[in-house]
Order: structure tokens, then C-alpha cells, then sequence
């Protein structure tokens, strides 16, 4: 991992890591902090990071980019701007994962909608890692319900039978 992200950051790299000691230290660090995870995990946590970002990830990062695995979970601030840019309705939308529509969902269309971004993200974000979690943890999360038009629409009503309608209608509500 350390020598995938020295030759995609060389600069960055060096600069964060500009002697042998800090280096190991780095290392152990990373090692302690990344231990949940494979040494297939990591090296394609480093193929992520270096296909997303153009900046050296910081540890925090890595663990996400490790945990994302191939689940296909974005990250959190594409997942963001997918869930306030999807159109209605939002169950037709074809989402990136489930996770997004459903952190969309728990955090409120709404109040995604109307409010900044400086407001928004981190409520969408804590729900987003919230439901992270538990895909990480196995649990299945069920798309979006598709909103479909009847198959075979009724026939539309006589002249007299929507009076009819329109009468006990008025009746039941007293108008």
C-alpha cells in the first residue's frame, strides 16, 4: 500500500513522510488502524484512493476507501449530491446503491431540498454512515420500491354514474 500511494503522490508523499522514523511510525499507525481489514482490502482501498483523489488520504479516509470494499457504496459527498440531484419520484430513480436512496430518505427529501449544504450534509452524512455500517455488517438492504402505472386502467365513468359518485361523496361529507 505505502508503495502504491508513494508512486501516485510522490510529493505528497515525501513531504508527509520526509525521514525513515516517520515513516515506520506512519506504519504502525496504519497497521493498528487498518488491521479489520485484508491485505487485499488495503491494496484496493490505495487503488480507490488513487483513482478518487488527487491528495495523499489521511488514515480516516483509507478506512473508508478499505471498508467500501466492492459493495459499490460511494463515498460520502458523491452520495450526497446523487440524493439531492436525483429527480422524482425518488424510488424510480436508479440509485448507485440502496444506501443512498435510504440516507436520502431517513434524513428527509425536504429538508435535503431546502436547506444549504452546510445544513444538509451532515445530517445526510450521519445517516449515510449509520446505514454504511450496517451493509458493512452484512445486512441486505432492499431497493427502492418502483412507483409503476396500472397495467389496465379502469374504464372511465358515465355522466350519471360520476353524478351519483359526486352526490354520495358530498353526502358523506356533509357539503
Amino acid at each position: 500500500m505505502f508503495g502504491l500511494l508513494k508512486l501516485s503522490y510522490h510529493n505528497q508523499f515525501n513531504a508527509a513522510f520526509p525521514d525513515t522514523e516517520t515513516l515506520n511510525h506512519a506504519k504502525r499507525l496504519w497497521l493498528e488502524s487498518l488491521e479489520a481489514f485484508s491485505p487485499a482490502e488495503i491494496v484496493a482501498g490505495a487503488k480507490r484512493a488513487i483513482r478518487q483523489s488527487e491528495y495523499l488520504p489521511t488514515v480516516h479516509k483509507m478506512l473508508t476507501l478499505c471498508a467500501a470494499g466492492d459493495n459499490g457504496l460511494p463515498d460520502a459527498r458523491a452520495a450526497y449530491r446523487e440524493a439531492c440531484n436525483a429527480p422524482s419520484p425518488k424510488a424510480n430513480f436508479n440509485w448507485s446503491h440502496p444506501a443512498v436512496y435510504h440516507a436520502g430518505r431517513e434524513s428527509n427529501w425536504f429538508f435535503l431540498a431546502n436547506n444549504p449544504e452546510s445544513v444538509a450534509y451532515p445530517v445526510f452524512a450521519e445517516h449515510y454512515r449509520k446505514i454504511c455500517a450496517r451493509v458493512l455488517e452484512g445486512d441486505k438492504l432492499t431497493p427502492p420500491e418502483q412507483l409503476q402505472l396500472e397495467e389496465k386502467p379502469g374504464e372511465p365513468l358515465s355522466k350519471s354514474e360520476n353524478a351519483k359518485k359526486m352526490a354520495a361523496l358530498r353526502a358523506e361529507l356533509d357539503i
